[in-house]
């Protein structure tokens, strides 16, 4: 039977209605096996209401339509076509995600667990007091150890090692890999980890990129040699030597579930303002663990933000 205006019109809510929770769905989804059907089943629903409406199963009489019902329909005609536009961008934005390889910058969890991470590339001159604060408050921390660190302070290496903390890799020479071939990157990469594992008899199974930068083939090498690149998602800048009421306020600010905290070794403001940075954490229920304990285990992706997710079956 065909239908009315007013029926079609119910017909138009519908059909809008079900393209709107398909990209809700389609927001929280971050594989494009998900977003290509919903984006087909939108085009579907346009396509169906035109071939509906030429086989003569839609009815429009123009006279049983008032102004206001004609710029609604036109209203939701528009609605619909910037919709489908959002969709097809969001889709497109996942796929460039899924092609550009991504290191995990924090992870979606459902606890309120948080890494602290410290980069070790400098001096040493804070690693024992550094050490001394997390095992006043019961914590392993990463570090991210330069391989010419490992070399100049071995001792320090073994001490960071045997009080629980994890090592991760942070390059042998603290070098740009995006400006080095993929060969010399994997070669980097080994030869901080066979120098990791003469002092302690473990590689790493985190790397972190030197002052951040990478590109696929970096996350690619470390992929390779069994780890997984991690960057940050909170970062105190205390290279830049701020007050450690600065560091303490900028951590704050930032910190959330599963996020990744970045600090140096070598800086007296870091070590000054941890034991507050921790204390405030802690009473906020934060839980304290290593990046590897944070890394989510089973099939997971990272999408465009660097958030890593599990892959739902």
């Amino acid at each position: 039977m065909p239908l009315n205006a007013s029926e079609y019109k119910t017909v138009l809510y519908i059909e809008i209605a079900i393209c709107c929770r398909n990209y809700i769905y389609l927001s929280k989804s971050i594989k494009m096996n998900i977003c290509k059907p919903l984006i087909l089943q939108a085009v579907y629903y346009i396509k169906n209401s035109r071939r509906r409406l030429l086989k003569g199963e839609i009815v429009l009489k123009y006279k049983i339509f008032g102004k206001k019902q004609i710029t609604m329909t036109v209203l939701i005609i528009i609605w619909a076509a910037v919709l489908l536009t959002v969709i097809i961008l969001t889709a497109t934005k996942t796929v460039n995600a899924q092609e550009e390889k991504i290191p995990v910058f924090s992870v979606e969890r459902s606890d309120k667990k948080i890494a602290l991470t410290f980069n070790a590339a400098w001096g040493n001159g804070t690693t024992d007091e550094i050490l001394g604060i997390l095992n006043e408050n019961d914590i392993n921390a990463t570090f991210f150890i330069v391989g010419s660190f490992a070399k100049s302070f071995p001792e320090s290496i073994k001490k960071i090692y045997n009080a629980g903390h994890e090592l991760g890799n942070h390059s042998l020479k603290h070098l740009d890999p995006v400006k080095q071939e993929y060969s010399d990157i994997i070669a980097d990469m080994s030869a901080c980890g066979d120098i990791i594992y003469s002092l302690t008899g473990a590689f790493p199974l985190v790397y972190r990129a030197p002052s951040g930068s990478y590109d696929n083939k970096t996350v690619e090498a470390a992929e390779n040699l069994g780890m997984t690149a991690v960057q940050w998602s909170a970062d105190s800048i205390d290279w830049k030597d701020p007050s450690p009421e600065m560091i303490t306020d900028r951590i704050l600010k930032k910190t959330a579930p599963g996020g990744i905290l970045l600090f140096h070794l070598d800086k007296e403001n870091t070590a000054e303002a941890l034991p507050g940075i921790i204390k405030l954490l802690k009473s906020d229920g934060y839980e304290f663990v290593t990046v590897s304990e944070l890394l989510l285990e089973g099939d997971t992706i990272v999408d465009f933000k660097g958030v890593q997710h599990p892959i739902e079956n």
